[in-house]
């Protein structure tokens, strides 16, 4: 007797576990991709680095996202439901990006707003487009991440980014001689140079005067590239890479007595952030963005106040552009009638089809528009590095 009734409970367990299990919304990876949450939240992952190279990217995209959450879910949510957000680091590495990515998933992710970075974005979009995930990426652009149709981006192609650089500085003379640096293992740096120098062919107050390569390898000494625009008379050097690297080569050019105009894009914002930097050696530095923390209207004061409030820190271009996209998203639910209960894929598909429908009015652009290839349509704006801070050029 004793046998059957411990043989009884354990069968009930068993039962009642299973039961369980079948009710965990965030199931295995292939249940939490092709089927829905549980219907209480939206979960809305996101990627980026917050350690290793790019940390200071990563961590105001977490940061700018995790505003706009708590501000949403204070009114209300969305279509009725609070998002549930959830950020992976990745170290700006492509395969731990890749595992971030499933890790979300098993978490129940239905909507991702990511990854931060170029490389390791291109290689989740493998991932999200096999699983029938919606993405929206912040700042991840290079035209290799839009390839899938499931993917969007808040931020510019690099080819815009190239193209408007080469413009802005024929526009405005910034210079007549002009010196271009890029990373030619990056796809990222290489994409905005080569538009770059495409349309600097059609300017006529400046001319190319030198351009050199670099790789990730040989990234920590520029005195040959420098000595040569030095040489070459270069009164403006373009810079299409990230922050870091911006930091050494501002470092290299004032031990050598070489003081050009250094202009760069989106990537080269944050540079005021890098530790035991002199922020005195980027002192006129001009950056291509589309977003100026000392920007006069309304919503960007407003942002900036609350980022300052909750972080202590003010914000950059990256943090914007996250700040954006979980509004984006909101607006594209809304748009589409998107309900928490649904499937991944049809999540999906109601939102490619809504984000080409909405027109948005961001911190990183008015009356932003997406087409069905997911490239963002907005103006840039530029900004000028003054006694250490980021200010709106005139």
């Amino acid at each position: 007797m004793r046998r059957k009734i411990v043989s009884l409970l354990m069968a009930t367990l068993v039962a009642v576990t299973a039961i369980a299990g079948c009710g965990n919304s965030g199931g295995s990876a292939s249940s939490a991709a092709s089927g829905a949450a549980g219907g209480d939240t939206i979960k809305i992952g996101s990627i980026g680095p917050v350690t290793g190279a790019a940390a200071l990217y990563g961590e105001a995209v977490k940061n700018g996202a995790q505003l706009a959450v708590d501000e949403i879910n204070a009114a209300g949510g969305i279509n009725g439901v609070k998002i549930e957000f959830k950020f992976e680091d990745d170290e700006h590495d492509p395969e731990k990006s890749v595992n971030a990515y499933n890790t979300l998933k098993d978490w129940g992710m239905q909507i991702l707003m990511g990854t931060v970075t170029t490389n390791p974005c291109v290689a989740v979009t493998e991932k999200t487009a096999a699983d029938k995930m919606f993405q929206l990426t912040p700042s991840a652009s290079s035209q290799d991440v839009i390839a899938k149709d499931n993917v969007f981006q808040v931020c510019f192609t690099d080819p815009n980014q190239g193209i408007a650089s080469a413009k802005y500085i024929g526009e405005h003379k910034l210079g007549t001689k002009v010196a271009v640096l890029y990373n030619s293992s990056d796809v990222y740096s290489k994409g905005i140079y080569e538009k770059f120098m495409e349309e600097s062919k059609n300017q006529t107050t400046y001319t190319v005067v030198a351009e050199e390569a670099f790789t990730d390898e040989s990234k920590t000494d520029f005195s040959a590239q420098l000595n040569k625009f030095k040489s070459a008379g270069a009164d403006l050097v373009f810079c299409p890479f990230y922050y870091e690297v911006a930091a050494v080569v501002l470092k290299q050019a004032d031990s050598m007595k070489y003081a050009p105009t250094f202009f760069g894009v989106d990537g080269m914002d944050g540079i005021l952030g890098v530790e035991n930097f002199d922020k005195k050696l980027a002192e006129n530095v001009v950056l291509l963005t589309p977003f100026v923390a000392d920007a006069k209207d309304e919503k960007t004061q407003k942002f900036v106040e609350a980022y300052k409030k909750a972080y202590n820190a003010t914000p950059i271009q990256f943090a914007a552009d996250a700040y954006d996209a979980i509004y984006i998203i909101k607006a594209a639910m809304e748009k589409g009638g998107v309900k928490s209960t649904m499937k991944t894929e049809e999540i999906c598909n109601l939102m490619k089809d809504a984000i080409t429908q909405i027109s948005f009015d961001g911190l990183t652009g008015t009356a932003m528009k997406w087409t069905k290839d997911g490239a963002v349509n907005k103006e840039p704006k530029a900004m000028v590095i003054k006694n250490g801070a980021y200010t709106a050029m005139d």
